[in-house]
C-alpha cells in the first residue's frame, strides 16, 4: 500500500511540473445568448440473438439507452452523450459524433460520446468492420443495421431536445463518497510489480479463470482461486471514491443531472444477459426518486478500478451494488449547492492529441492474423480492431480531448479505459475547483496506463490489452494541462 501511495504521489507531483508542449487547447467562449439545455434519451437495446460483447443477446434484463444533453447559447451547440454499450471506437466513434453534430447543427469537435462499458453491451466500430468484411467476418462483432438505427434514433432525439431546450439559471454541484464499490484491480508485490490482478468479482467462473490464469502466469503474477482471500484482504488501493453530481436548474426547477463515478460497472456478465448494470440501475432508481428527472451518468477513469474487492459475482450482489451507487447519488443530490450560471460563464476547449502506438503493434503481423482462416474468429477480430487503430493513427487522425468549463466546474472528456491516476492528477491541476472526468470516449486505444504501470506488469498494460506506449502519459498530461489552464 505504501508503495502504491508513493507511486501516486510521484505521478501527481510529476504531472504538475510545467512542461513546454505543442498541444494547444482551442477555446471558444460563449456568445451573448441565453444558456439553454435540452435533454435527450433514445433506446439502445440490442435485439435478441444479435452480438453483444462476449455472446449473443439471449435475454434483456433491463433496457439500454443513449442519453445526453444539448447546450445552446454558448456558440454552436454542445452535445454530451453517454451510451450503455461496452465500446464505441474508431469509425464508430466518428459516426456517433457526426450524426449528433449534424442533428443539432454543430461541429463534431463540440460533441462527446462515451460508453459506460457494461460487459453485456454492444460494440460499435465501423473501421474494424470494413477490415473484417473482405474476410467473411462481417457482422460478427455487432449487428450493423441495429447500430445504425440506434445512432439515428439518438440523433433524432438530440434534434428534438435542442428545439425544446429550456433556459438555465443555476448549476447545482454535489458530491458524496460511494461506500464499498470501487477497488483498484492491481495489487503490487514487494518488488513493485503486479502480484494479484483483482478482477471485477472474486468469484470467477472456472473456464474464464483458467484462461486468465494462463495469461497471468506469462506475465509473472497469479490470478487464481488460491489468491481470493488475499485479494479480499488487500486494501481498496488507489481509487477516486467520490461521486459527483451536477444539476442544471431554471430557478428552483431541476432540468437534468450529470453524474460521474470511476469504476468498471460489472457485477457478473458474459452470457448475453443484457443489462445497464449496477450503474445504470442506480441511475434509474435515482430518476425514480427525483420523479423522472433525467440523469446522464458518465464512467470516470476506471480502467484499473472495479468492484472486485466487494463483488462475489452473484445476482444478489448486483442488487447490493446498485443500492450503494443509488445511495451515493442520493447523498450527492442532498449535498448539492446552487451557483448562478450564464452563457458568459461557459467555455468549450479542445486539445487534439496523437497517442503513441505500442511497440508490439506490427501492421504486417496484424494483417496476417486477420487473413488466416485457421485462427479463431475472436483472435482475427481483435487483430482487425488493433489494425484499424494503427492505420487511423498513422494516417494522422487525432483523438480529441475536450473540456466544458461551467464557471468553476470543468468537465473533461477522455478516451479509452483510462487509469484513475489521470483523474486524480486532473483534479490536482485545479484543486480549488470542481473537475469531473468522463473516460471511455473513443475506445480504440484500449487500456491507457500511466508510464510506470507498463513496467509493473498486469492485465491492463499487457500487449493484448493496451494499444499505447508508456509515453502516452506525457501526451495526455500535456493535453490535460492545456484543457485545464
Amino acid at each position: 500500500m505504501a508503495r502504491r501511495l508513493r507511486n501516486l504521489m510521484f505521478f501527481v507531483a510529476a504531472t504538475c511540473v510545467v512542461l513546454t508542449s505543442s498541444i494547444v487547447a482551442a477555446a471558444e467562449p460563449a456568445d451573448s445568448g441565453v444558456l439553454r439545455i435540452g435533454v435527450f434519451h433514445a433506446d439502445a437495446t440490442p435485439p435478441l440473438g444479435t452480438p453483444v460483447a462476449y455472446a449473443l443477446a439471449r435475454k434483456i434484463e433491463d433496457p439500454l439507452s443513449a442519453r445526453g444533453i444539448v447546450l445552446s447559447g454558448v456558440g454552436k451547440p454542445i452535445v454530451l452523450c453517454a451510451v450503455d454499450w461496452i465500446n464505441i471506437s474508431n469509425g464508430g466513434h466518428d459516426a456517433w459524433r457526426e450524426a449528433l453534430a449534424q442533428a443539432v447543427g454543430t461541429s463534431t469537435d463540440r460533441v462527446t460520446v462515451h460508453v459506460l462499458h457494461q460487459h453485456d453491451g454492444v460494440r460499435c466500430d465501423f473501421s474494424t468492420e470494413e477490415l473484417l468484411a473482405p474476410h467473411g467476418l462481417s457482422g460478427k462483432r455487432f449487428n450493423i443495421p441495429f447500430v445504425r438505427k440506434a445512432i439515428a434514433d439518438a440523433a433524432s432525439a438530440a434534434k428534438v431536445a435542442l428545439a425544446a431546450a429550456q433556459p438555465v439559471t443555476h448549476l447545482g454541484v454535489g458530491m458524496a463518497k460511494v461506500e464499498k464499490v470501487a477497488s483498484n484491480r492491481r495489487i503490487l508485490g514487494p518488488d513493485g510489480r503486479v502480484m494479484i490482478a483483482r478482477s471485477s468479482s472474486y468469484r470467477i467462473p472456472e473456464p474464464i479463470l483458467s484462461k486468465l490464469n494462463a495469461e497471468a502466469k506469462r506475465q509473472g503474477y497469479e490470478q487464481s482461486a488460491a489468491r481470493v482471500e488475499e485479494a479480499l484482504a488487500a486494501p481498496e488501493g488507489v481509487i477516486d471514491p467520490w461521486l459527483k453530481m451536477l444539476t442544471f436548474f431554471d430557478g428552483d426547477r431541476p432540468l437534468a443531472s450529470l453524474s460521474y463515478y470511476a469504476t468498471h460497472p460489472q457485477s457478473y456478465f458474459g452470457q448475453g444477459d443484457v443489462t445497464a448494470e449496477f450503474v445504470g440501475l442506480a441511475r434509474t432508481e435515482h430518476e425514480r426518486t427525483r420523479r423522472g428527472l433525467t440523469v446522464v451518468h458518465f464512467n470516470g477513469a476506471g480502467g484499473n478500478v472495479a468492484a472486485g474487492k466487494y463483488n462475489d459475482g452473484t445476482p444478489a450482489m448486483r442488487v447490493t451494488l446498485t443500492k450503494r451507487m443509488a445511495d451515493g447519488m442520493q447523498r450527492a443530490w442532498e449535498a448539492t449547492k446552487k451557483i448562478p450560471l450564464t452563457a458568459a460563464d461557459c467555455e468549450w476547449r479542445v486539445a487534439p492529441v496523437r497517442l503513441p502506438l505500442a511497440a508490439h503493434l506490427d501492421v504486417e503481423q496484424l494483417r496476417a492474423t486477420l487473413a488466416d482462416p485457421k485462427l479463431e474468429e475472436g483472435e482475427r477480430m481483435r487483430a482487425a480492431a488493433r489494425l484499424a487503430f494503427v492505420l487511423r493513427t498513422r494516417h494522422g487522425a487525432p483523438i480529441e480531448l475536450s473540456c466544458l468549463k461551467l464557471g468553476s466546474v470543468y468537465l473533461v472528456h477522455m478516451p479509452g479505459e483510462l487509469f484513475v491516476e489521470y483523474q486524480l492528477a486532473a483534479q490536482q491541476l485545479r484543486p480549488d475547483d470542481t473537475v469531473c472526468m468522463a473516460a471511455y470516449g473513443d475506445g480504440a486505444p484500449g487500456y491507457i496506463g500511466t508510464e510506470i504501470a507498463y513496467a509493473q506488469g498486469g492485465y491492463e498494460t499487457q500487449p493484448s490489452s493496451s494499444n499505447t506506449a508508456p509515453q502516452v502519459e506525457r501526451v495526455l498530461m500535456d493535453g490535460l494541462r492545456a484543457l485545464l489552464k
